[in-house]
């Protein structure tokens, strides 16, 4: 991890903090920012302090004109402490939250196109979590997220943090799991993913007197899938779909923050061209990046106890910013900066940012 000192006061340095607009709109915490076209979708939080009922809001904001606008979309759920993903360059899904009352698993997309929000159902079969908040939904594709963070209700939740698979239909308006293949063991009618000896199937069917009944790619039986492994618990994480670097280039999947460890923790691993990469969307801004924490300054040490942080990839960098931080007995929230370098050469030692308001 490589951080820096609020960028205002670095010495040498010509980055400095600057207001890009002010407005009651988006005055709220606990709520998802997610950018389109230039423009960002802010989805529900809470307005005040103390406030256990979640806004139904929808709010675009355009940086480049400084205006936010509340937009009147019919069906807006109420909605915090969740995480949004893109699909299909068109539908916002929202995943999980608080809705006042007790925590979700479920789905509702804004189709950004009609201005319209929909619940999309889950395929039957459903065995989603009890429910999901402050956790992190990552886009792997069009059709394919990946979930993590603790599931729970409103009175117990995991001591460890689950990674789910989430497979989505925005045709159909469904979400399911991986693909699933019914076969017929013994008479025994049996669901289950396809394994890796479908290679040698017809072998197998015969040895083991295995008719295949169905073989659709579009089956699903359940919404979400948990995976094998787990994580140390996380509340109020953040995510980062980074590139590897060395031999055997590729993605991985980091979670940081949202427990006392200072180590990021891998939440899944592809292989080069599992993920489609999408060209650098400010290449400038990598390069300032790269700069800057090619500079040395900042102090080594990764960000401990931060949670409720914002999180945004450019290129090979995460860069973390804010949040609050469990290590001071008063003023909790921080203005620290964090950047993690998944460069080959570098070591991605951790620096502390000076954490003074600017």
């Amino acid at each position: 991890m490589a951080g820096a000192e609020s960028p205002g006061l670095a010495r040498g340095s010509s980055w400095t903090w600057r207001p890009v607009a002010r407005d009651a709109l988006l005055a709220r915490a606990f709520h998802s920012c997610t950018e389109l076209r230039g423009r960002f979708y802010l989805v529900g939080g809470l307005l005040e302090g103390g406030a256990r009922v979640p806004s139904s809001d929808t709010v675009i904001f355009d940086p480049a004109g400084g205006q936010a606008v509340r937009l009147a979309a019919r069906g807006s759920p109420l909605r915090s402490h969740h995480d949004a993903a893109l699909v299909g360059g068109r539908w916002l899904c929202v995943v999980g939250g608080w809705d006042g009352s007790r925590r979700l698993a479920t789905v509702a997309a804004l189709d950004t196109e009609s201005g319209v929000w929909e619940v999309w159902t889950a395929n039957p079969g459903n065995s989603p979590p009890a429910g999901l908040s402050s956790h992190t939904c990552t886009r792997l594709s069009d059709r394919e997220l990946r979930v993590s963070g603790r599931e729970g209700g409103t009175r117990t939740q995991r001591r460890y943090g689950s990674i789910y698979t989430l497979k989505l239909d925005h045709s159909t308006r469904t979400y399911c799991t991986p693909p699933s293949w019914i076969y017929n063991f013994q008479d025994g009618l049996t669901f289950c993913s396809k394994p890796d000896f479908l290679f040698h199937k017809g072998t197998l069917a015969k040895r083991y007197n295995i008719r295949i009944f169905s073989e659709n790619p579009n089956l699903c039986t359940n919404s979400y899938k948990e995976e094998g492994c787990h994580t140390v618990s996380r509340s109020g994480h953040c995510a980062a779909l980074l590139p590897t670097a060395g031999p055997h280039p590729g993605h991985q999947l980091l979670l940081f923050g949202g427990c006392n460890s200072v180590e990021p923790e891998v939440a899944g691993q592809w292989s080069h061209g599992k993920i489609k990469e999408e060209p650098p969307v400010a290449p400038r801004l990598m390069e300032q990046l790269a700069r800057l924490v090619s500079s040395g300054q900042g102090l080594q040490q990764g960000p401990q106890s931060l949670r409720h942080h914002s999180c945004s990839v450019v290129g090979p960098f995460a860069v973390l910013f804010g949040g609050e931080t469990l290590t001071r007995a008063r003023d909790t929230i921080c203005n620290d900066l964090y950047f993690y370098d998944t460069r080959e050469s570098q070591t991605n030692v951790r620096r502390k940012g000076g954490g003074k308001d600017t």
